[in-house]
């Protein structure tokens, strides 16, 4: 299925763009979440009227995107979980628990922000990786531990790194 981009869509293409999509992919996603128009000749026409105020409505999302992520640079969260001798969680940190981390410091960070390869299941400092928007990315780094202060013995020993 063809369709006109509303916004940038990450390894799909930028806004304005003409794009053949699988249409599942399109009926289930792009088009539900207003991302993109089925490529008719009215919506062609439709896009073109809109244009400017798509752009416009697209930069001040990135520009609070933007104001986000420096906001949160260099932000580290420390969670305490139970882990095993092997330093092993009972359990893991997912997702969830790392929204609820960056809420806990006053930033408003929605879970589908969050992008995680997979769950964290052992102690240690983990990079994450915050979508904010298609364009704009930051890395934060999460500090899993037992207690306090062997966080502060693991931040030390990354720090040395």
């Amino acid at each position: 299925m063809e369709v006109i981009l509303l916004e940038h869509v990450e390894k799909l293409g930028k806004m304005g763009d003409k794009v053949t999509v699988k249409n599942g992919y399109a009926r289930n996603y792009l088009l539900p979440q207003n991302k993109a128009l089925r490529a008719t000749e009215a919506n062609v026409a439709y896009f073109e009227k809109q244009k400017a105020e798509l752009e416009a409505r697209n930069k001040a999302l990135f520009d609070a995107a933007t104001s986000k992520a420096e906001a949160l640079k260099g932000f580290k969260a420390v969670l305490i979980r139970q882990a095993a001798e092997t330093g092993q969680l009972y359990g893991s940190v997912t997702i969830r628990d790392i929204a609820g981390a960056i809420k806990e410091a006053g930033f408003d960070v929605e879970r589908r922000l969050v992008y995680l390869e997979k769950p964290i299941k052992d102690l240690g400092i983990y990079q994450v990786k915050l979508n904010l928007h298609p364009e704009v990315t930051q890395t934060i780094l999460i500090n899993v531990a037992r207690t306090a202060d062997e966080a502060a013995k693991q931040e030390k020993a990354y720090s040395a790194e």
